[in-house]
């Protein structure tokens, strides 16, 4: 009999690192210890979190501009402590949020050919969080709402317009948030925090929907992202820290869907989910 092999649509994708010409080089990326991507993409720009003095600073490259980048090139500069998360709205290019160690999130609004000077203003300042916020995310289907976690363990959900919180979880989570992930029209979220807890959450109700203890037994960072058929993933690490990979449904978190472990490497996985075309990337820092 002739075996049966079963072909996986994904065999021959793979990554191909581009050509020097191609890379952004000498950015004084940001040394600062928390786990995050420090650069954020949309279709005309790049932003890159890098080091500064007297305060926080990230940078907004035109996507054209390859190659190395002048130390006195323009930075959006308004925080007084490092900044820690980066996002951009995804109804218009020119806007992008920023949490920082000054307990603040900014909402800052690019020109349309990039800088030319460094700015210094935002939009608005969003106030709220009495310690470090290291989480932004904008409402993916809803214009001017974005959402802010901070290490005073709270999530607040702003109308930007306005500069107003329009809701408060301040009381859902005992431990520090690493990560919070809204599922693709925004009526849920989910969150890893260090109490090892993945927590599904409807923010509108204020309501825990789905919750799991000891989604990873290991005491490094996880992280948990929607997917677009509303199942939960996950990263984190077992509890000999083996790197391990699992898919949830939030109707029954009682045992994974799947469980994969990868290796003994500590570095975090940072998950990236294309819904377009169904595809999971991980990175390791």
């Amino acid at each position: 009999m002739r075996r049966v092999v079963r072909q996986s649509k994904f065999r021959h994708v793979f990554g191909q690192a581009v050509k020097n010409d191609q890379c952004y080089d000498d950015i004084r990326v940001s040394r600062v210890t928390w786990d995050s991507s420090f650069c954020a993409v949309n279709p005309k720009f790049v932003a890159i979190i890098i080091e500064a003095s007297g305060g926080g600073a990230f940078l907004v490259l035109p996507l054209y501009k390859t190659g190395r980048i002048d130390k006195s090139y323009p930075t959006v500069c308004g925080h007084t402590g490092p900044v820690l998360d980066i996002d951009w709205c995804p109804h218009n290019d020119q806007v992008i949020a920023s949490g920082s160690e000054d307990c603040t999130v900014m909402v800052w609004q690019i020109p349309e050919n990039g800088l030319t000077l460094s700015l210094t203003e935002p939009v608005v300042i969003l106030e709220g969080h009495s310690k470090r916020v290291g989480i932004v995310a904008w409402h993916p289907t809803a214009r001017n709402v974005l959402l802010s976690a901070g290490c005073d363990n709270a999530i607040l959900i702003w109308n930007v317009g306005t500069g107003e919180p329009l809701i408060n979880l301040d009381d859902m989570h005992q431990d520090m948030i690493y990560n919070v992930s809204w599922n693709r029209n925004g009526s849920l979220i989910c969150t890893a925090s260090k109490d090892k807890k993945v927590r599904v959450i409807d923010p509108r109700k204020q309501e825990i929907m789905a919750e799991k203890e000891k989604a990873h037994e290991g005491a490094r960072p996880m992280r948990a992202i929607f997917l677009s058929d509303g199942s939960v993933f996950t990263t984190g690490f077992s509890r000999m820290s083996e790197r391990q990979l699992a898919l949830w449904n939030p109707k029954n978190m009682g045992e994974p869907v799947a469980l994969h472990e990868m290796d003994t490497s500590n570095g975090v996985l940072l998950p990236f989910y294309d819904p377009d075309t169904n595809i999971l990337y991980l990175c390791g820092k």
